[in-house]
């Protein structure tokens, strides 16, 4: 098989169109057609189901991209390594992490790694799911959990604690809950998603629920920044994780002797990679910059 023309047939297959691959590749249309039309003639099988909407690969198709992708991570991977220089970190590093974490804490740090290290660059991916690190979505990644897959290495980075808000404005008209029993009389905000960022995220709304019912929230929103957003703006009660707050300005800390749920946050790449100086000096600047709270 033709290397150019896997390299078209790969393109293909993750934009979902001749039009939007060839936009990548810098090739028309028609060209980027011909060679996909070429290799299927060269195997014998068609790679896609053609319709007005788009492409969608066929049984055969989804068989030769799943190996491609895997081959084209592995030389990305090596040709990483092959780059960096043994005597200093260089390169492109790609790292991720959830959104909250990555807006809040992370990216307004990155200015003093890039300052050390002015050889390597980096590409932050934010995301709520679990990118594949075996497959090279990222090249690390910041996780809320222990990693799930095989074969990655792992450091813990320590704990992320949560904390109970509301406004001052909030409370002088609702009052100060003392219990968590009293939060029933409160207007909470909530996480509202199937697929949170972290364990946990309304364990405000169960505490104190001899029932083992969950409170209802008056309001639900899918970001953790936006929950803070809105207990500052005086709409109810929030529990965020500690990174968020860092101008607790208009916020009061409420039931501070509440035993609440810890966060445990990793540091995971690739085995391959365990020997690679940026990820090593991108892992130290992680743990000095969480050991000085800053």
């Amino acid at each position: 098989m033709d290397w150019d023309k896997l390299r078209v047939f790969h393109a293909v297959a993750e934009a979902g169109s001749f039009t939007h691959a060839g936009d990548t590749l810098n090739l028309s249309q028609s060209a980027v057609s011909r060679q996909i039309s070429a290799l299927e003639e060269a195997l014998s099988v068609p790679l896609f189901h053609r319709h007005a909407r788009g492409l969608i690969l066929t049984e055969q198709g989804e068989a030769l991209n799943r190996t491609v992708r895997e081959v084209f991570a592995k030389l990305a991977m090596t040709e990483a390594l092959l780059a960096e220089s043994k005597e200093k970190p260089a390169g492109r590093l790609k790292v991720t992490t959830t959104h909250s974490f990555g807006v809040t804490w992370l990216a307004p740090r990155l200015k003093h790694f890039l300052h050390d290290y002015p050889d390597v660059s980096v590409t932050l991916l934010l995301d709520d799911t679990d990118l594949d690190l075996a497959m090279r979505e990222a090249d690390v990644a910041i996780r809320m959990h222990p990693p799930r897959q095989p074969d990655l290495v792992q450091r813990s980075l320590g704990e992320i604690h949560w904390q109970i808000w509301a406004s001052a404005d909030y409370l002088k008209t609702a009052g100060m809950p003392e219990r968590p029993e009293d939060l029933d009389q409160h207007r909470l905000v909530l996480f509202g998603d199937r697929k949170p960022p972290v364990a946990d995220v309304n364990w405000l709304a169960e505490i104190g629920r001899r029932d083992g019912t969950a409170r209802r929230g008056v309001m639900e929103v899918n970001s953790l920044q936006a929950m803070l957003v809105a207990i500052r703006s005086g709409i109810g009660i929030g529990a965020v994780p500690d990174y968020l707050v860092s101008d607790q300005t208009g916020l009061v800390q409420l039931l501070p002797g509440v035993k609440t749920p810890k966060i445990d946050m990793y540091f995971v790449y690739p085995e391959e990679l365990r020997n690679s100086k940026r990820i090593s000096v991108f892992r130290d600047f992680l743990i000095a910059q969480i050991a000085t709270k800053s």
